[in-house]
C-alpha cells in the first residue's frame, strides 16, 4: 500500500515506519520543515497546505494520522492547553479537509486518539461502547474523533483509543526509570488507580492490523487486555528493575508539582479493555505487564 502518516518523527511514528517499509509498503511522511527528500510533503497544521502540497495528496491506500502536542511534556498552562488542543482537533480538520478536496482520496484513515477519552472512571470496566467521561483530555479527544469522523465521507475510519505506551526510549516509562533504577520509586497517591497499557510493539502491530482488516471500523482501544493498578505497576517494575518501591509519592505532592497534568495523568485511572479488537481476533505479543516491561528493557 502507498501509506501516508503524520507524526512520523514521534515514539510511534519513529518505530511504525521501518515496520511497514519492511512489510513492502511504500512510506510518505507529512512533514512542518521543508521536505528534504521525495516521500517528503510539508503541512501547517492550522494554516493547512498549499496548492503545490494539496496535489501531492493523491492516490494514497491509507493514511496514518499520529501527530499531536505532548500532554505530559510541561505542565498545563493555557498555553500548553492550546497546543494539545489545536495541534489535534486544527490538525485533524486541516488534514481531512485536504483529503475531502483531493481528486482520489484515500480509502483508509487510521487515527490516534486516547484512553482519556473515558475520563477518570476509578474501578469501572470501559470498552468501546463506554460513554465519554469528564475533564479536559476528554473534551479535547470528544472534539478530536469528532474531526476524524468527518473522514468517513471518504474512506473507512478507525480511531485507535491509545492507553500508556511502554517504550524505553520515550513515553511514560522513560520518565519512570531514572528514579525506579536510583530505588526512589514507589507507589503514586492512593495506588488503586488503574493503568491501561500496551507495548509498543503490539501498538505498531495493531495500527498494521487496522491498516489490513476492512471489517474493523469505528473507535477501537488500543491497550493490553490485562489492566493493572498503580500499586501492581510499582511492584512490577521494581521486580524487573531489582530495585525497592518503599517511597510511596503523596497525591497533594502529584498536585504540587504537576498541577492539573499530574492529577489527570497520575492520579485518575482508567480500566479499559479492548474488546473489538479481540472479537476482531487480534492476537496480542505481550498480554502480561511483566513480560512486556522485561522485552522493553531487554531484561
Amino acid at each position: 500500500m502507498k501509506i501516508l502518516i503524520s507524526g512520523a518523527s514521534g515514539l510511534v511514528g519513529t518505530h511504525l515506519i521501518p515496520t511497514l517499509k519492511a512489510k513492502g509498503h511504500e512510506i510518505y511522511k507529512l512533514v512542518r520543515k521543508t521536505p528534504d527528500s521525495s516521500d517528503e510533503i510539508r503541512w501547517d497544521a492550522e494554516k493547512g497546505f498549499n496548492e503545490t502540497e494539496q496535489s501531492k495528496l493523491e492516490n494514497f491506500d491509507a493514511v496514518v494520522h499520529l501527530a499531536g502536542d505532548n500532554v505530559a511534556s510541561e505542565n498545563w498552562s493555557r498555553e500548553k492547553k492550546r497546543r494539545i488542543r489545536d495541534s489535534r482537533v486544527l490538525g485533524t480538520r486541516v488534514l481531512v479537509d485536504a483529503l475531502k478536496n483531493s481528486q482520489n482520496p484515500t480509502r483508509i484513515f487510521v487515527a490516534a486518539s486516547a484512553v482519556g477519552f473515558y475520563g477518570g472512571r476509578k474501578d469501572e470496566v470501559l470498552t468501546e461502547e463506554s460513554s465519554e467521561g469528564e475533564g479536559f483530555l476528554t473534551e479535547v479527544c470528544t472534539a478530536w474523533e469528532d474531526e476524524i469522523e468527518k473522514a468517513e465521507t471518504f474512506a473507512r475510519v478507525v480511531i485507535l483509543r491509545i492507553g500508556v505506551v511502554l517504550a524505553e526510549n520515550g513515553g511514560a516509562l522513560e520518565k519512570m526509570l531514572t528514579p525506579f533504577k536510583l530505588g526512589v520509586g514507589g507507589v503514586i497517591g492512593s495506588g488503586n488507580q488503574w493503568m491501561s497499557w500496551i507495548s509498543l510493539d503490539d501498538l505498531i502491530k495493531i495500527i498494521h492490523f487496522a491498516l489490513r482488516n476492512e471489517y474493523l471500523s469505528g473507535a477501537v482501544n488500543a491497550v493490553a487486555p490485562n489492566p493493572v493498578t498503580n500499586k501492581e505497576f510499582t511492584k512490577t517494575l521494581g521486580k524487573v528493575l531489582h530495585r525497592p518501591t518503599i517511597l510511596p509519592i503523596p497525591a497533594f505532592a502529584i498536585k504540587l508539582m504537576f498541577g492539573e497534568m499530574g492529577k489527570t495523568l497520575l492520579l485518575e485511572g482508567t480500566r479499559v479493555l479492548p474488546k473489538k479488537l479481540q472479537d476482531a481476533g487480534f492476537e496480542f505479543q505481550f498480554s502480561n505487564l511483566e513480560t512486556a516491561i522485561k522485552h522493553v528493557l531487554k531484561d
